[in-house]
């Protein structure tokens, strides 16, 4: 019965983490001619939308580099980067056995490697 129990609290949780609702108004940014016009559309529209959320978190190249150097192996900078399949492919490969985490290393030394969508608000 404990077994059941576990098994469906699991379940429910996995269920309720994969969806996709957003409480909050998402909001469409576009610039034309130097003026920002800020649109709040519903979600079932089919365009590139911004979350206020998003837009406020930004990534520092310092910790993502830190990141890389001390967890690469594990992907762990991708998940902090945005790339969350990547970071799945990257955990379960060992980093391609810490090629891949060598190739991310200097893509975020030089730059290369942007967080998903954005830039660094922080740089070196």
């Amino acid at each position: 019965m404990k077994k059941h129990f576990l098994l469906s609290l699991i379940a429910l949780f996995f269920i309720s983490s994969f969806s996709s609702y957003a409480s909050f108004p998402v909001e469409n940014r576009a610039t034309t001619n130097g003026t920002t016009q800020t649109t709040i559309t519903n979600s079932n529209e089919k365009e590139e939308l911004t979350s206020p959320a998003i837009v406020g978190s930004g990534k520092s190249q310092v910790v993502a580099l830190l990141l890389c150097i001390f967890v690469g192996v594990i992907g762990i900078h991708r998940f902090y980067l945005g790339y969350t399949w990547q970071g799945i492919v990257q955990l379960l490969t060992l980093g391609l056995f810490g090629i891949w985490t060598l190739i991310d290393l200097i893509r975020i030394i030089t730059g290369d490697l942007q967080p998903k969508g954005g830039s660094y608000s922080k740089t070196f």
